[in-house]
């Protein structure tokens, strides 16, 4: 798949998806989807483009809409037409051996559409860890644990716990899956 193969069919997606939603997307924001300073096929006049997209519009809402946009589309995808998330995914693939300025709308995670309902997953999530503490805590004193004994291995729990609170865990997770594809998966070709 060619770099501009792969942009247009993200963009076709991206802009029904839109459509589904009832989003307005115009041609310019269509167009940014194609911006880069470094794939001439792709982008005519990235500078002129930049240019008059900033006199527009405000670049971190539109990274906002166009990240959530373009994730709901790969959700719609997963669930309705396979085949189309595969493309999906091989196109991703081939802007990654470039600097494209979709990479950075997808990369973004897009803010929650919903923040009381992740408040309310970390209050839960915080309650468990202090509950688990504390419930450890009554047990070493009513059996009489000796805390040396297992002191380091309270290290391991409390860092394994940071991490985990931190997100460090999923990213490694992802960083451990993106590598172990990237060995398995062969590409069409040259963009």
């Amino acid at each position: 798949m060619k770099t501009k193969q792969a942009k247009d069919f993200l963009v076709q997606q991206a802009a029904e998806q839109a459509a589904r939603e009832n989003l307005p997307l115009s041609d310019i924001e269509k167009k940014m989807m194609y911006f880069t300073e470094s794939d001439a096929s792709s982008c005519d006049n990235p500078v002129e483009l930049n240019d008059e997209f900033e006199t527009q519009y405000d670049t971190a809402e539109y990274e906002t809409k166009i990240s959530r946009l373009l994730h709901h589309t790969y959700n719609r995808l997963k669930t309705e037409d396979p085949e189309r998330r595969r493309d999906w995914d091989q196109a991703i693939r081939t802007l990654r051996k470039g600097d494209h300025y979709f990479l950075v709308l997808w990369d973004t995670n897009p803010s929650s559409e919903h923040p009381r309902r992740e408040f309310f997953k970390l209050l839960g999530v915080s309650t468990l860890i202090a509950v688990g503490i504390a419930i450890a805590t009554f047990w070493a004193v009513k059996y009489d644990i000796d805390s040396k004994l297992y002191a380091r291995y309270l290290l391991i729990v409390i860092v394994g716990l940071y991490l985990l609170a931190t997100g460090v865990f999923r990213v490694l997770y992802r960083l451990v899956v993106v590598w172990l594809h990237r060995g398995t998966t062969e590409d069409d070709g040259p963009n």
